[in-house]
This record gives C-alpha cells, structure tokens and sequence, in this order.
C-alpha cells in the first residue's frame, strides 16, 4: 500500500454506505467539507449531504467534521449538520485526524476519512493508520494549488477507478 493510496473510492459521499464502513471495520466517519458535502463555493449542503449524515448516525456511527477551512465556515456546516468539527485541522498531518478520534474515544484504526484530495485526505489518513474513502471532487476548484494538485492526482485517479470499490 502506497501513502497515496485510498482504501476506498466511490463517486459521492452518498454513495458510502453503513455496508461499506462495516466492511471497512469503521467505528467512525471524519468528513471534509469542501467538494464532499458541499462545493467549495456554497454555503449549502450539498444535494442529499444531510440526510446521508443522519442515515449514518442512526446506523450507529459517530460522524465528525475535520477540515482545513476556517472556523467560521466549518463551524457553520457544523452547526447546520449538529455535527461536532475540527476547523483548520493542517492535513495532512496527522494532527486533526488523532484529534478527531481522541475527541469520538476511538483509535484512529477505528475511523475512516472522506474526502476528495489525495494529497490531504488521503496522505493524512494513511500517515496515522486511518482508512480513507477517496471521491471525485464535485466541482473543479478555481485556485492554483488546486489544479496543480489535481493535476499531479489524475493518473492515480484514473488507476483507481479501475479497481473494486475497497482497494486495499
């Protein structure tokens, strides 16, 4: 297994299921924010994001925010999903991540991240033995960084996606 390397890939964050965490052995769901429940532009959900939230709650999973974006955005998307949040969580160290398990009195082994960049989600998660479910963003991001990380990321994608859905 490589550090670039996801557990698993889907679409969307409503394509992960109850079945899936439990093939993943997961206890909990860390989520991104940006381009995983919501575009990277809207202060919205996105389409479905919070009824997966409670779908997973009420299958007996602890679910979490972590994301590198500021207090006053996470903290919004929070609140909106009455879920607890990491803000600025600097992935991909692993700071955030056993922050966040800590916080749902876990292992990080116990956990498993979704998000939308490899170089952050995926990278932090395999760095402190968490698994990750890796999806497609859901809009291309404007920045620079960005699409300079996405371009170094599309061979590896496109690896991925001809593989099952739990890759390792």
């Amino acid at each position: 297994m490589g550090v670039f390397t996801p557990t698993a890939v889907k679409q969307r964050a409503r394509d992960v299921g109850p079945e899936l965490l439990r093939r993943l052995g997961a206890k909990a769901v860390l989520l991104d924010v940006d381009n995983t429940i919501a575009t990277y532009t809207s202060h919205e959900p996105a389409e479905g994001a919070l009824e997966w939230t409670r779908e997973l709650s009420r299958a007996g999973y602890k679910v979490v925010i972590v994301s590198n974006n500021y207090k006053k955005r996470v903290s919004a998307f929070a609140a909106r999903f009455g879920l607890p949040y990491i803000s600025f969580a600097m992935k991909p160290l692993p700071f955030g991540y056993v922050r966040a398990a800590k916080m749902l009195g876990l292992r990080c082994r116990d956990c498993v991240i979704i998000g939308d960049q490899i170089f952050t989600d995926v990278i932090g998660a395999n760095m402190c033995g968490m698994k990750s479910v890796l999806l497609e963003p859901i809009e291309p991001e404007e920045g620079w960084t960005f699409r300079v990380r996405r371009h170094f990321e599309r061979g590896s994608r496109v690896k991925f996606k001809k593989r099952e859905d739990v890759i390792k």
